[in-house]
C-alpha cells in the first residue's frame, strides 16, 4: 500500500488524476457539442430548427450525451451562446477614450460581422421565449462607457443613453440578420453593402455628435469593442 503525503496509508495521488482527466474530457465533449450546434445554424439556418441527433453525430459523441450535459436543446443553444459571448470580450480591443456616436456606431456594426451566428443564435432563443436570455449582458459596462462618451462631450448632452443603447442594439440585429438577402437583391457585393451601410449611418449620427468633436475629431480604425452586448 502507497503512504500518502500526509503520513497516511492510502493510495498516492498524482498530477493527472482520473478525476483530472474526466474533467477535461467533460469540458472538451461540451466543447464540441456547442461548436456543433452553432456549425449547424451557421449551415441550415435559425428556422430550419436543430436536431440533437445531429448535433451529436457532428461533434462525434453519443445522443445521450447531449442530455447529460446541457438537458434541452435550449440549454445547449444558451451555453454556445455564452461561450461565443466569452470569447469576444477576450478578442475585443480595449478603448483608451470617449468616441463620438459615429465611431461607436461603426465599431458596433464592424464587432457585430465578426459573430453572425452568436446573432442569429440570441434571435432564436428570443423567439423561443428563452425567460434566462440577456441580449445586453454586458449591459451596465456599455453603459458607463456611452455615459462616458455624453459627460466628455463627444456625444450631445441631451442624448438619452438607454435609448442610444437600444439603437445600437436593434441597428446591429437588424442588419446582420438582413444583409446578405438584401445584397442578393440589389446585385451587389455583401462587403460592398456592409462599407455603404456603415458610410450612411455615420452621415445620420453625426446630429449626435457633441461639441468636442470639432475640437478633437476621431477617425481611427474600427475596432471591434462594441459587438453585441
Amino acid at each position: 500500500m502507497a503512504v500518502s503525503a500526509d503520513g497516511k496509508g492510502g493510495e498516492a495521488k498524482e498530477p493527472g488524476t482520473r478525476r483530472g482527466r474526466a474533467t477535461m474530457d467533460s469540458e472538451a465533449t461540451g466543447r464540441m457539442l456547442e461548436q456543433a450546434a452553432l456549425d449547424l445554424i451557421d449551415r441550415d439556418g435559425v428556422l430550419a430548427g436543430l436536431n440533437l441527433r445531429e448535433v451529436a453525430d457532428r461533434a462525434g459523441v453519443n445522443r445521450g450525451l447531449v442530455y447529460h450535459y446541457f438537458g434541452s436543446r435550449r440549454d445547449l443553444l444558451r451555453a454556445a451562446l455564452q461561450r461565443t459571448a466569452a470569447e469576444r470580450r477576450t478578442q475585443l480591443l480595449v478603448e483608451d477614450g470617449p468616441h463620438r456616436f459615429g465611431d461607436r456606431m461603426t465599431r458596433a456594426v464592424r464587432g457585430c460581422l465578426r459573430y453572425v451566428t452568436s446573432i442569429r443564435l440570441v434571435l432564436l432563443l428570443l423567439l423561443d421565449g428563452d425567460p434566462k436570455l440577456k441580449v445586453m449582458p454586458h449591459r451596465d459596462t456599455t453603459q458607463d462607457r456611452l455615459k462616458g462618451d455624453i459627460a466628455a462631450g463627444y456625444v450631445a448632452a441631451d442624448v438619452d443613453p438607454v435609448a442610444l443603447h437600444t439603437f445600437l442594439k436593434s441597428v446591429n440585429y437588424g442588419y446582420i440578420l438582413a444583409r446578405s438577402a438584401h445584397a442578393k437583391e440589389f446585385g451587389i457585393g455583401v462587403r460592398e453593402l456592409d462599407e455603404r451601410f456603415v458610410a450612411l449611418l455615420e452621415r445620420m449620427c453625426a446630429s449626435l455628435d457633441g461639441p468636442a468633436v470639432t475640437a478633437q475629431p476621431q477617425h481611427g480604425p474600427a475596432s471591434q469593442d462594441d459587438s453585441p452586448r
